[in-house]
């Protein structure tokens, strides 16, 4: 077994990757609600292509994969790709990142297929802020997927929540109050410069000393020990065992314990949400690259890992993709 290991010490397990860049939620932290910039279809990487290259990060040490979007759901093989990946040889842990729009009808499936952790995003509780904050009124789909996801065994299912001032910033306790009652792990995650709106201001932040200190006009909260490579802060609830977990990505940045890499749905390998460089695997493997050659694109990319995201740099640009063409 390979490893993945760049000039700053930080050992690699951990792949993102996009299934595609489509979302059927238009979130204003994301992208505009008549957002029509679209990858070309035929740049997706198909279901083979996916498992090759996930196979072969598998070999240089890559022990853990997300499955992201845009919204993973929309790949209509997508219960088909979980279970290629739990066929690998010494297949990696799977999770996966949705809306759970779609959920209700493919948990059971997924499940089947090996799929047993997940990421839900949802922001608020309030019917009308979800509309304001989506573009949809689906709220009631989020809730179905997640009873599904519950009662298909999926565990844990993790609450990704993300806080806007003037629209959502009040509910942190609500939310908390919520995520705790019906045994859910809630995250929340500090709006990233990844829009592509660029309506992304840091006078709008909500950070994370705000959200500690709303959660802690309710609740006591106290560090958990152990935190390791994880991008969340976690916090015992009233002396636990129930946590939280709060995602500083902005005003608390973790870079330094990163063992993340990143595959777009078109391809491209990222060291980072906020690279500005890619390494094009699609164009490499229709050329008839080996896999020794798509190992080595992946040697490189870590190799060429900066030390961190330098949002907080004076001199930082803001990345051309956006989140949605990225993958979370």
């Amino acid at each position: 077994m390979n490893t993945l290991i760049d000039t700053y010490g930080r050992v690699h397990r951990n792949l993102r990757v996009s299934l595609t860049d489509r979302c059927n939620l238009r979130c204003t932290y994301c992208m505009p609600h008549d957002f029509a910039a679209w990858l070309p279809s035929e740049h997706q990487l198909t279901t083979d292509e996916l498992v090759r290259v996930i196979e072969i990060a598998v070999s240089e040490g890559i022990n853990e994969v997300r499955l992201t979007g845009g919204e993973p759901l929309l790949r209509p093989d997508i219960v088909e790709i979980v279970s290629r990946i739990n066929a690998i040889e010494n297949p990696p842990k799977l999770t996966m990142t949705t809306n759970a729009l779609t959920l209700e009808k493919v948990a059971k499936p997924l499940v089947d297929a090996g799929l047993t952790r997940i990421n839900i995003s949802l922001d608020t509780l309030d019917r009308d802020r979800f509309k304001l904050m989506t573009h949809r009124d689906r709220i009631d789909d989020v809730f179905a997927g997640i009873k599904a996801a519950q009662d298909a065994g999926i565990d844990p299912i993790k609450i990704n929540a993300v806080l806007l001032k003037g629209v959502n910033a009040d509910e942190a306790p609500a939310l908390l109050e919520w995520a705790l009652a019906n045994n859910l792990a809630l995250r929340f995650i500090e709006q990233m410069p990844l829009d592509a709106g660029g309506i992304w201001e840091r006078s709008s932040l909500v950070t994370a000393d705000d959200i500690y200190a709303d959660l802690s006009t309710r609740y006591e909260l106290a560090p958990c020990d152990g935190r390791g490579s994880s991008p969340a802060e976690e916090f015992f609830v009233n002396g636990g065992p129930a946590t939280v977990g709060i995602i500083g990505s902005v005003t608390r940045p973790f870079c330094g314990a990163c063992d993340r890499l990143r595959l777009t749905s078109d391809g491209q390998l990222r060291s980072c949400l906020f690279s500005l460089e890619e390494m094009d695997l699609r164009t490499a493997m229709r050329n008839g690259a080996s896999d020794e050659d798509i190992a080595a694109r992946f040697r490189k990319t870590v190799a060429g890992k900066l030390p961190g995201h330098g949002i907080n740099d004076p001199k930082f640009i803001q990345p051309q993709r956006p989140m949605s063409a990225i993958g979370g």
